[in-house]
């Protein structure tokens, strides 16, 4: 295969976003008859590089061909005309409307300026029996079919005006075992056929059964381009991850010492959701760090938001205090003392048309209740106390948050959950897009918490950071927890060994 010519190849992509660099230097090559998977943490960039070449960002600089021949993708219907095809993680079909016309939908077959309805419906079904070996009635409403045949119904609207490039971003995402199989048996037969795929995943597993080829991103950075069977998996997960020797040397370390024998504050038997994460065994002990690690889309995120209610587990049971707990509830979290700081702080964590002062005091004041109003001058003096004990800037507590730099917007939301006095501090990349300085902030309060007996659970898509500040760590796989290390196991290569898998 690698004989062939790419049918696309972008060369030295940049794109940049007021003053930050999204891509700098990024290559891309995909050959006729093979899947190529796309892999990267968060920031990682491929997003952006899909938006670029699907015309929904315009590139500062580089070159993109197609077929040997210099093209300018200026939105996304140019880059279907041209043959590139994108079938995103969200399916973006319309349920009420039949199978054959969500296919065709702006390209129906016409007849007398009519839409030929007879037409439109064999030729659905065709390509769908011909292309996909999917059997089904394609007069028939989507809504009424499940997930993974509307993801392959997509793949069709996206086949029939003639695609060279389909681009499946995260397709497996809201799929089963079976169903990602019969998706998979689809991609190689399109791939036989000598349509390219691009494949973005977080799967590894699935990685390394489709693919052909493997690019990785990092930073928005082009890390290299390998053939899958050549690329050991650690090696992968390496190249993903990477490290910042010099500033980690700056940060504060634990000291992994031994608390096996304090009092297990909450445990989870056989919790699970299911589409989220498998059913889990964890405890959690008092005044203990319990690292979290596994890559973007393991269940890092889905494990915190079970023990904080903000999804309800269909499996399994909590237990506090060695009682049996039921948290369905954000709000029954924080009755029972637990707090947590979402990795998206500027969607589910700051107000931003709030101050500072009303952003610290928000969650205390809801767990009062709004009758039972914080009198001003109490708000006055805990904003200032968190300001001071944070060191947060500016100082001023009536400055709007969304004028704060992200690591002080981090900050704040610590201040926020401090405040009600924790028994569980659950933090989902408290440390992500922040400066170093920052970053090393935030770590060593951390550490000061635990030493006074608050738990914590600490999430980062870091590996040095969750070694760090870790006393135990809990490795995720694709959305199973697959092993605990403690103690001389926590080793960033037994980490990284865990999270790739297979021999």
């Amino acid at each position: 295969m690698s004989e062939l010519q790419p049918v696309l190849q972008m060369r030295d992509i940049h794109k940049q976003f007021t003053g930050v660099k999204a891509l700098s230097g990024v290559n891309l090559r995909l050959f006729p008859g093979e899947v190529h998977a796309l892999m990267g943490e968060n920031g990682a960039g491929k997003s952006t590089l899909i938006k670029v070449l699907t015309g929904v960002y315009s590139i500062d600089q580089g070159s993109v061909e197609m077929n040997q021949l210099a093209i300018t993708v200026h939105n996304p219907q140019l880059a279907q005309h041209l043959g590139i095809s994108t079938v995103y993680q969200e399916v973006n079909l319309c349920p009420n409307l039949s199978v054959a016309e969500n296919i065709f939908i702006g390209n129906e077959p016409q007849r007398f300026g009519r839409i030929n309805w007879k037409e439109m419906n064999r030729n659905a079904q065709h390509l769908l029996k011909e292309r996909l070996q999917l059997y089904l009635d394609v007069t028939r409403p989507l809504q009424f079919y499940s997930v993974a045949v509307q993801q392959l119904i997509a793949i069709a609207r996206a086949l029939s005006i003639s695609a060279q490039v389909l681009v499946l971003d995260e397709p497996t995402s809201s799929l089963d075992q079976s169903e990602v199989k019969q998706l998979f048996t689809v991609m190689r037969k399109l791939k036989s056929e000598g349509l390219a795929i691009l494949f973005v995943t977080h799967f590894l597993d699935q990685v390394y059964e489709v693919s052909d080829r493997i690019t990785i991103l990092r930073n928005g950075e082009f890390v290299g381009e390998y053939k899958a069977q050549e690329l050991p998996r650690i090696d992968l997960v390496s190249r993903m991850i990477g490290k910042e020797l010099d500033m980690l040397e700056q940060l504060p370390k634990q000291s992994h010492e031994n608390k096996l024998n304090n009092e297990v504050l909450l445990e989870a038997m056989g919790l699970g959701k299911q589409g989220a994460i498998e059913p889990f065994d964890l405890q959690i002990r008092r005044g203990e760090i319990l690292g979290i690690a596994g890559l973007l889309g393991s269940g890092r995120t889905e494990m915190a938001r079970l023990f904080f209610g903000a999804d309800r587990a269909d499996q399994g049971s909590l237990q506090l205090s060695g009682l049996n707990s039921i948290i369905n509830t954000p709000r029954q979290a924080i009755d029972s003392g637990i707090a947590f700081c979402s990795e998206n702080r500027k969607l589910e964590g700051i107000i931003d048309d709030l101050t500072v002062r009303e952003n610290i005091i928000l969650a205390l004041q809801a767990t009062r209740g709004w009758f039972r109003t914080i009198s001003r001058k109490r708000q006055d003096e805990m904003a200032d106390e968190y300001i001071r004990l944070l060191n947060i800037t500016p100082s001023d507590p009536e400055q709007l948050i969304r004028n704060l730099s992200g690591g002080n917007q981090q900050k704040v939301l610590l201040g926020r959950w401090l405040l009600t006095e924790p028994k569980l501090l659950i933090l989902d990349e408290p440390t992500r897009g922040i400066d170093i300085g920052a970053k090393a902030e935030i770590q060593r309060l951390v550490l000061s918490l635990a030493q006074k007996g608050m738990s914590v659970l600490f999430i980062s898509s870091e590996l040095e950071e969750v070694l760090r500040v870790s006393d135990r760590i809990a490795i995720l796989r694709d959305r199973r927890k697959v092993k605990e290390i403690q103690g001389q196991e926590m080793q960033q290569h037994n980490v990284m060994q865990a999270i790739a898998g297979g021999e």
